[in-house]
């Protein structure tokens, strides 16, 4: 049944006509996010610009029992900011403010619609860093980073964005207004509240304000890219280096059809005649960068590297890097429907999991490009398909259910950064058990009684 005339009456009386989209034609782009093959139209899009806002229509869609679904840009890759039929969608990207760039406190406090590439340029051009890259970063904002608990490609040195949250400002679903956090550097007074709303995926509360950590820009950098013939070649070098006690910046991969896909697509002039291609970045003290790259390099040579190319500039080194930021872009102009997966296993057998998923593909007989973080584990297998092929589809669905279990199968996770959304809920269960499960259940039920947060999503 649709959103009721009552309800939509009063939302238009808090947010303003221009304020709440109940047209069918303007509701199609808030009816999937990045998620391939996932369509759902809902009730209405409402923009709030404040929290007072927020907290109004959090108030109403509990006094009414509507269903509410938070959304920022759409990027995300598990279908968690798709609809649920006759929902609110609850869209911040009119939330844009940044309240406040701390200088002495190393913090930046930005409301939940900003851009992760806006905070990037704000705090450089203050002198400072935000280091989590998410793929997506030019579009994506600190609301959904922040809700899915977003990653990066300079995941492996600084870690992902739980590690710069230093405070959220969240509305409950009854409208209440907490704030959890502060700019102190050590806190330990009460439960870390701020840990339960980092990746919970828009299920237990509205984040609307984001603080956080910055760290001082880094003084130097070097990119390098070497190719192998065999891509445990590549696994052992990322072994060797980070026993040799170096932590990159970045070290990513691409295999041999990706990295096909991605020169057909950017022209970067990246050899082709190889099966896995690193990704190689070190940043801090010029000295110290000059130390790490030569002994990366060094490493390289030893596991029988084809060649290794050291960019020569900031020019050379943003087209070597583009290599692997365009991969997805790359891979979904090949086939009409791309399903970009995220699975993470520990280091030491990343080789063995990528050489499963080709496998995987082969034996259904699929298409598979991978690449991703190898310095972390974390992968993403690419299917090229198209949805429109029932058939293939159901081959697409076998195949990732054998690449979840093998993951877990070898110590890892089913997601490493794009969450668990709808598209990984039903695979949750067997990754987490049941006590886990039974007290995520229980946590959800005490934030959100009524049920209204982003139903179905994470959690049955």
């Amino acid at each position: 049944m649709a959103i009721a005339q009552d309800v939509l009456t009063r939302l238009q009386t808090l947010l303003g006509t221009e304020g709440v989209l109940t047209r069918p034609e303007d509701l199609i782009p808030y009816s999937f996010d990045g998620t391939a093959a996932l369509r759902e139209s809902p009730g209405c899009v409402a923009f709030p610009r404040s929290t007072e806002q927020v907290r109004a229509v959090l108030k109403l869609a509990t006094e009414t029992r509507t269903p509410v679904v938070t959304r920022g840009s759409g990027t995300g890759l598990s279908g968690g900011s798709l609809p649920t039929p006759d929902c609110i969608v609850l869209c911040l990207v009119r939330m844009d403010r940044v309240n406040e760039v701390d200088t002495a406190n190393l913090t930046l406090l930005v409301e939940a619609g900003v851009t992760t590439q806006t905070i990037a340029d704000t705090v450089a051009a203050a002198g400072l860093f935000y280091p989590p890259d998410p793929g997506s970063m030019k579009i994506s904002t600190i609301g959904g980073n922040v809700a899915e608990n977003s990653g990066g490609l300079r995941g492996l040195k600084y870690g992902v964005t739980r590690s710069y949250v230093m405070g959220l400002e969240v509305v409950l679903p009854d409208g209440e207004i907490i704030w959890t956090g502060n700019k102190c550097v050590k806190d330990v007074a009460g439960y870390s509240l701020r840990d339960l709303f980092i990746g919970s995926e828009g299920t237990l509360g509205v984040i609307t304000k984001v603080l956080l950590k910055l760290i001082p820009k880094p003084a130097a950098k070097r990119t390098m890219v070497a190719t192998y013939a065999r891509m445990d070649q590549a696994a052992q070098t990322v072994s060797d280096i980070i026993a040799a006690q170096i932590i990159p910046c970045t070290l990513e991969f691409l295999d041999r059809t990706t990295i096909h896909c991605v020169d057909d697509y950017a022209k970067i002039g990246l050899p082709r005649d190889c099966e896995a291609l690193l990704l190689m970045e070190t940043d801090g003290h010029p000295t110290v960068v000059a130390e790490e790259a030569a002994r990366m390099e060094e490493l390289a040579r030893k596991n029988a590297c084809k060649e290794v190319i050291v960019a020569r500039d900031d020019a050379e080194a943003a087209r070597l890097a583009s290599a692997r930021r365009t991969a997805f872009s790359a891979l979904a102009r090949v086939a009409p429907t791309t399903i970009l997966e995220d699975v993470t296993v520990p280091r030491s057998e990343l080789a063995a999991m990528v050489r499963f998923v080709e496998a995987t593909a082969k034996k259904h007989h699929l298409r598979v490009g991978t690449f991703g973080h190898m310095g972390d584990g974390n992968l993403h297998p690419t299917f090229l398909t198209d949805e429109r092929n029932t058939e293939e589809m159901h081959r697409v669905e076998a195949a990732f259910a054998e690449i979840f279990d093998e993951a877990i199968r070898l110590g890892g996770t089913i997601t490493g950064e794009h969450g668990v959304g709808v598209a990984k809920k039903q695979y949750l269960p067997k990754f987490a058990g049941e006590p886990a499960m039974k007290v995520m259940r229980e946590l959800r039920r005490t934030f959100d009684p009524a049920g209204i947060l982003n139903p179905g999503k994470l959690l049955d």
